[in-house]
């Protein structure tokens, strides 16, 4: 098992070798192999790539941020220059019917709400805004329709983790109630997880997904 030292010392470097991430912004500290990320990165798309980039190390087990987002000058915008962008890039992003997503804007940060069919519309709509010039943070609050059954749904879900990662699907449980897919178990690395999650998240019927996954 890595120590707290080597962990730093590996995230630190990832986080300079990501060429979305200015790293001299980012601080790291780490416990019982649980990152602590903190500074002022410039943009939201920024404050996400080091949080990725953090849970990309093997061996953290956990990552807190407690980074704020501060916009260089030239990148500040008006709330409502900020709402009207948004409305056109959901507008012209494939996949997202019209006026299926609402936005509203306060002080740079960008909240969706509003009904979509699909988990996947929810995260191509907080994707695209996520990496906007002048957005601080953003809140998903879109609900996803959907009446397909438990059973169902921890079937799709088992399929397509068989046909991404054999291995590791024979190692992770799966729970569904209401929507709500529940995955449990352990994996052997962040990618194993993100392959976990993401079958998850695009099956018919799913409105949340609640990762209770180890990464050992």
């Amino acid at each position: 098992m890595k120590s707290d030292k080597q962990l730093k010392q590996e995230v630190e470097e990832e986080l300079e070798w990501d060429p979305a991430v200015t790293a001299t912004e980012i601080g790291v500290e780490v416990t019982d192999r649980v990152v602590t990320l903190s500074g002022h990165p410039v943009s939201y798309a920024e404050k996400l790539a080091a949080e990725k980039a953090a849970h990309r190390v093997a061996g953290v087990k956990g990552v807190v941020v407690e980074m704020t987002v501060l916009l260089p000058q030239a990148d500040k915008r008006s709330d409502s220059d900020i709402a009207e962008a948004v409305h056109a890039i959901l507008h012209w992003t494939v996949g997202l019917p019209d006026d299926a997503v609402k936005v509203q804007v306060e002080r740079g940060w960008v909240t969706l709400s509003g009904t979509v069919d699909w988990a996947y519309q929810s995260h191509i709509a907080v994707r695209s805004v996520s990496h906007m010039r002048g957005v601080v943070g953003v809140s998903n609050q879109i609900d996803i329709r959907g009446d397909v059954g438990s059973d169902d749904v921890g079937t799709k879900i088992r399929e397509a983790m068989q046909r991404h990662a054999q291995r590791e699907a024979n190692h992770i449980d799966i729970a569904v109630r209401d929507g709500t897919v529940t995955l449990s178990g352990k994996v052997d690395s962040y990618a194993e997880r993100s392959v976990a999650r993401g079958a998850a998240w695009s099956a018919p019927g799913v409105r949340a997904v609640v990762d209770d996954l180890r990464v050992e």
